[in-house]
């Protein structure tokens, strides 16, 4: 864990690797729980004996979506920003799938702080480059641009 103290520092972090999150295992039980939040219950993701026999990958894949939605949990593990009163979730530029994660797969994060713009006193927007990496594999689940206000 990376701490820093106010938006002047997270400034000196530009086009820095930050750090990377623990690893963590994607479980059935993540992707059936992801599954019912989102009413997304296809085959590929939730259907074990199927997905086995018939995916590509042989095996239960996790959402792409759900690969996605890990990052604020890997981020607080990698970037600690004190002497701020906010961090708001503004969006993101650009995300791509480029690999599956088969079900009891490990995947961490890997943060890159691609720039900081101050857009108001006390105010900077951070745009960060995320790399969902999968254990053991080359090619990533995902590679996202977030970007998110900080406050001063």
């Amino acid at each position: 864990m990376r701490e820093v103290h106010g938006l002047s520092e997270v400034e000196g972090l530009t086009g820095q690797e930050v750090g990377a999150s623990a690893w963590l295992s994607i479980t059935q039980e993540m992707i059936d729980r992801f599954a019912d939040a989102t009413f997304d219950h296809q085959w590929i993701h939730c259907d074990v004996e199927r997905a086995t026999r018939e995916s590509p990958y042989g095996a239960p894949v996790a959402h792409g979506f759900l690969t996605l939605s890990l990052v604020p949990g890997f981020r607080a593990q990698i970037l600690t920003v004190t002497g701020i009163s906010r961090v708001i979730n503004y969006g993101v530029n650009r995300v791509r799938f480029p690999n599956a994660v088969r079900v009891d797969a490990r995947v961490r994060g890997v943060q890159t702080i691609k720039s900081v713009e101050r857009t108001a006193p006390g105010t900077a927007r951070v745009v960060s480059g995320f790399v969902i990496e999968i254990e053991g594999e080359t090619k990533p689940a995902c590679v996202a641009e977030t970007v998110m206000l900080l406050f001063e």
